[in-house]
């Protein structure tokens, strides 16, 4: 019997392979930024607390993807659901939250809302290139207050975390994405 597959018996009673049950569609929930610039890295501490907060399937992967980006094409191609999530310079107030998807994920690039646009737009132009684009994209973000040198999120970005991880944890919920209490490792 091959790995994986179950053996079954048509009425004659020869064996046959049934063909695997389908795999859970592979997600991928991306935060990126950089940790040494005070509100440039909210990305990767929303997925960070989301991490801690929740336990989640096999098939979604978290990913701290620091300022990487074509570093990340084997990880984000043909994904089913990707979701990034960022600082996001959307001419707002600070700490406005932010979400782009369907249309407007376009029009994002054609205006320069993240300090990793250049990046993250030529990630996904070029798995569009390579037929390997996510199937859906969603951006999540707060309105950076500041992006000079520290460690900490300004107190602004901060209170309006915990809304950036309810709404990761709302976009998993509404791909059908069971969430568990627990923690997942990064």
């Amino acid at each position: 019997m091959i790995a994986g597959s179950a053996e079954l018996r048509d009425r004659a009673g020869t064996a046959a392979l049934a063909p695997d049950p389908p795999a859970a569609a592979r997600v991928v929930v991306l935060g990126i930024g950089n940790t040494l610039l005070t509100d440039e890295a909210l990305g990767i501490q929303a997925v960070e607390r989301f991490a801690a907060m929740y336990r989640v399937p096999d098939h979604v992967q978290l990913i701290d993807g620091g300022t990487s980006a074509m570093e990340l094409l084997d990880v984000v191609a043909d994904c089913e659901l990707l979701i990034v999530v960022d600082a996001l310079l959307a001419n707002s107030t600070p700490g406005s939250v932010v979400r782009l998807a369907a249309d407007a994920v376009p029009v994002f690039f054609r205006t320069k809302l993240s300090p990793h646009q250049v990046g993250l737009s030529d990630l996904l132009a070029s798995l569009e290139f390579a037929g390997q684009s996510p199937r859906t994209t969603v951006i999540l973000g707060i309105e950076p207050a500041d992006m000079r040198l520290g460690l900490e999120l300004t107190p602004i970005v901060e209170a309006h975390m915990p809304e950036l991880v309810g709404m990761i944890a709302a976009e998993l919920r509404g791909a059908g994405i069971d969430l568990a209490a627990g923690s997942t490792r990064m």
